[in-house]
């Protein structure tokens, strides 16, 4: 196949004036290049296309392929992981990953909860603080951990996110609504383990690749694996294999999160113990990180034995499932 590549270059964004942490969630080049060698050593045919404006570009100038390999971001609104998908199917082009209604919906962690929850997925209790007038109606039970409804890498959780006291609550959230401009997550603290499941397949054919626990360290900020912990997770945490019975029930909790959203071809779940010793949903990640030697889903293809090109061949058995004609 003809495969082209999407992606958002971290670089590219910083050297524009962007922040580390406004930057968090795109793509490192080690990352496109790893991307890239793994679809050659497929025997797929590969072309870098980069971002939402040059992908528009080329297919309004009658460039296709015969499918694109997706791992856009977006920069822009709730909906920036929509994008590119959106613009694919417009344009009849067949792509890797999920689409534009479970990536807006993953991407908005209250609505993915509510629609889990719905399905009977045990998640945490939580609320919504859409403006400063929603902080005295928040009810939950303290303590309680705050960060913005729709960002990823751990973007605004830090040392803070965890609060103890109504005073706190006030304090942190109206930061969160200043600096993010979106609604604050409020979400019951779960103090136990906290597991990372790798999943790949779609619908009833989906699977537990593997799970991993972070497993904080004494540099460990805060209580929330958060863009601090992510960014120099080597010094903070470790990140390790789980394979015992709460770690498969955990399991259990991210794939049927995973399915209620309709995600499709891999990404990953994540799930956190409560008080009781029982697993929660958090959310779901659904164009996972794929850095080698750095990102979650990564770690746990290692532990399980799989090369880096095994695990995009993964992803694109999960697209060949619904794609047979393409093989």
């Amino acid at each position: 196949m003809q495969i082209g590549v999407t992606y958002d270059l971290r670089s590219d964004y910083l050297a524009l004036g962007y922040s580390e942490e406004a930057t968090a969630e795109f793509d490192a080049e080690e990352t496109i290049a790893a991307v890239c060698a793994a679809l050659s050593g497929l025997g797929h045919r590969v072309e870098r296309i980069g971002g939402i404006r040059p992908l528009a570009a080329a297919l309004v100038a009658g460039r296709r392929w015969d499918a694109v390999f997706n791992i856009c971001e977006g920069l822009k609104g709730v909906s920036r992981e929509a994008q590119v998908p959106a613009l694919l199917e417009a344009f009849d082009v067949p792509y890797v990953f999920s689409d534009p209604l479970t990536l807006a919906l993953a991407l908005d962690k209250a609505l993915a909860k509510r629609v889990v929850r719905d399905a009977g997925v045990p998640t945490a209790d939580f609320d919504l603080i859409e403006s400063e007038s929603d902080i005295a109606k928040v009810r939950l039970t303290f303590p309680l951990f705050l960060k913005p409804v729709a960002e990823g890498s751990g973007k605004g959780v830090d040392g803070r996110s965890k609060v103890d006291t109504r005073e706190e609550l006030e304090s942190v959230a109206r930061d969160l609504l200043k600096t993010f401009a979106q609604p604050v997550l409020v979400e019951e603290f779960l103090p136990g383990r906290e597991f990372t499941v790798g999943i790949t397949g779609t619908g009833a054919e989906a699977m537990v690749l593997g799970i991993s626990e972070i497993v904080p360290g004494d540099k460990y900020v805060g209580h929330g694996y958060g863009f601090e912990n992510k960014e120099d997770w080597e010094d903070r945490l470790k990140v390790v294999r789980a394979q015992d019975e709460t770690a498969l029930a955990a399991g259990a909790v991210a794939l049927a999160a995973w399915r209620v959203l309709r995600c499709r071809d891999g990404g990953r779940a994540d799930v956190r113990l409560d008080r009781h010793g029982q697993p929660r949903f958090i959310e779901v990640n659904p164009l996972a990180g794929i850095r080698p030697g750095y990102s979650d889903l990564c770690f746990i293809a290692e532990f399980e034995g799989m090369s880096y090109q095994q695990l995009i061949g993964k992803f694109l058995d999960g697209f060949l499932a619904r794609y047979p004609g393409l093989r």
